[in-house]
């Protein structure tokens, strides 16, 4: 299986190749390239990666490419974005980053290409959403990465109950920002439903809703790279060999949750196809809050096509 990582060089592109790497034994068959537009980063990574196959590293090779490995890949991850400054909301990025992405994606939607986008890119829910408008690619092939939302409640819910993260099964489903929308429903922990009081809840909530602000403000010039690095080995490992384990990802909806035309965090299954949506029952309330999520990501869609105009 050939991976392409754009933005390979970065630290959410190289984390990626790391974790890939160091996955289960079923990444053998791996083929992972490094793409970015610093080449010596590259080849400082790849002399770096490859002598990490003698400690067990699992995937067979790990080298340098070019864009046009991209074209025939099985899976495209793209991390590539503009560098990481201080803000408020992701949103910021959106006009420099779509730049970025229709310059990874438009050669591909030429190619008829026939693997599946992992776009890490933020904001990836209206970057997801303009790339399906442009034509590139159909939607079950282009998905987003939105899972640290999950593991950010998870976390949250885990320090306020005192139990370990790994216990607690959350989801956040709705927009990458702003527009989040947890289940708190459908919370278990050790593999038992949990009923979160409003003080636990709000407990949660403050860790949650200023996970991003708190982060970004210590100006460290870094993403999520751990986390967000590992998620993206897993969920390639899932399109790779096929699962029924849901997980959260960014994909366009086609009247799912009442929505059309926007790409939101839902849950879905993956395989060498792609996305498959799973349209659970959560509710009128929460139905009405992805819609909110999808008219305000769609909005960040028309101001950015008067941008790029």
């Amino acid at each position: 299986m050939k991976i392409v990582i754009t933005g390979g060089a970065g630290g959410t592109g190289s984390s990626t190749a790391f974790n890939l790497l160091c996955g289960p034994a079923d990444h053998a068959g791996y083929e992972v390239v490094l793409v970015d537009t610093r080449p010596n980063m590259i080849t400082s990574h790849s002399m770096d990666l490859e002598n990490a196959e003698a400690l067990g590293a699992t995937a067979s090779t790990v080298r340098g490419g070019t864009a046009e490995d991209a074209l025939d890949a099985d899976v495209v991850v793209v991390s590539a974005a503009v560098p990481l400054r201080l803000n408020t909301s992701r949103m910021v990025f959106l006009a420099d980053n779509a730049r970025i992405v229709r310059d990874v994606l438009e050669p591909l939607g030429t190619a008829a290409f026939q693997g599946v986008v992992l776009l890490l890119t933020n904001p990836v829910d209206p970057l997801v959403t303009w790339a399906h408008r442009q034509g590139w690619l159909p939607r079950h092939q282009l998905l987003g990465y939105t899972l640290n939302d999950s593991l950010r409640l998870r976390t949250g819910i885990a320090q306020t109950l005192g139990a370990h993260p790994r216990e607690v099964d959350a989801w956040v489903l709705g927009e990458h920002g702003d527009g989040q929308v947890p289940l708190y429903d459908r919370v278990r922990v050790a593999g038992e439903p949990v009923s979160l009081t409003e003080a636990q809840r709000a407990a949660v909530e403050a860790y949650t809703g200023t996970w991003y602000t708190r982060h970004v403000a210590l100006d460290s010039g870094r993403t999520s790279t751990w986390t967000t690095g590992l998620g993206a080995a897993r969920m390639v490992g899932a399109l790779a060999a096929g699962s029924e384990a849901p997980v959260p990802a960014s994909v366009v909806l086609d009247g799912e949750y009442g929505v059309n035309g926007v790409s939101l965090g839902v849950p879905v299954t993956l395989d060498r196809a792609g996305a498959h949506v799973l349209e659970w029952d959560i509710g009128a309330e929460r139905r009405h809050a992805m819609e909110q999520a999808a008219a305000r990501v769609d909005d960040a869609v028309a101001s950015l096509d008067d941008t790029l105009a």
